[in-house]
């Protein structure tokens, strides 16, 4: 395809030929001005602007997800961290209660216990014939 100097786009409305009534005598017309080339140019520009703020929006949200993402895995890694602690002080307290039972639960906390509550000890066993 060739492309010269001054060609300009044809548009739909521009006919060729325009007959005319015989008898009609104009001098020669110059075929009406069309708008400069500037106008066409004007055209790219703003095709090359939306495609520029189409990539600033398009990387605006990638960076938008990535934050989004960061995000999530720092509240993940915070929640991980705290139930690792609420572990911890469940575990000692099941130490401690088990400590306590083991002394609870041995001869001298029962003999406390029943002297405390105000029974004495058995005199020797009585064996009967």
């Amino acid at each position: 395809m060739a492309v010269y100097q001054g060609a300009r786009r044809r548009s739909l409305l521009d006919l060729p030929f325009i007959p005319r009534p015989a008898g009609h005598r104009e001098a020669a017309e110059a075929p009406p001005r069309r708008r400069l080339r500037g106008a066409v140019r004007a055209k790219r520009r703003s095709n090359r602007m939306g495609f520029l703020l189409g990539g600033i929006v398009l990387i605006f949200l990638l960076a938008f997800f990535s934050l989004a993402q960061t995000i999530s895995v720092a509240a993940t890694s915070y929640d991980i961290d705290r139930l690792i602690r609420e572990r911890e002080q469940l575990e000692a307290q099941v130490r401690d209660l088990r400590s306590d039972l083991g002394r609870w639960a041995g001869e001298p906390a029962i003999r406390k216990l029943s002297i405390d509550a105000g029974l004495g000890q058995l005199a020797e066993p009585r064996v009967l014939p």
